[in-house]
């Protein structure tokens, strides 16, 4: 048999569809990002939780082993250093579920990603 999986229309939807296991973490993320940057509006996109501001900010998305946060941003040698472990290609990152959710550096990835949003909506006169 094969059930297909219902579109989420919000993000509490989305994560409502994950064992209660994942959906800790994915409150977690929402959170992080909810506390990084509290002016971004929350939507799904591509079927995945997703914040805007003035355009797509970020969005993550759990899998079977891992959670993908969308797009990864570049940064400093260092930042990007401390990211190196986690990112799979070039924009995307991933944290494994059977490791620590490192949940505060979510929020540093949050804090330079909505800076870089912000200077490319500015250098393109938006």
């Amino acid at each position: 048999m094969n059930v297909e999986k219902t579109k989420p229309k919000n993000i509490d939807d989305y994560i409502a569809s994950y064992p209660s296991d994942v959906q800790i973490i994915l409150e977690k993320i929402r959170k992080k990002i909810r506390e990084a940057v509290p002016e971004a509006e929350e939507t799904i996109k591509y079927e995945m939780p997703t914040f805007t501001l003035n355009g797509n900010l970020i969005s993550f998305g759990a899998y079977k082993k891992h959670i993908g946060i969308y797009p990864a941003p570049s940064g400093s040698e260092a930042f990007n250093n401390e990211l190196a472990e986690y990112k799979t290609e070039k924009s995307t990152l991933r944290f494994a579920l059977d490791r620590p959710i490192p949940y505060d550096l979510i929020s540093k990835v949050v804090k330079v990603r909505v800076n870089e949003h912000l200077a490319n909506l500015e250098a393109k006169g938006k």
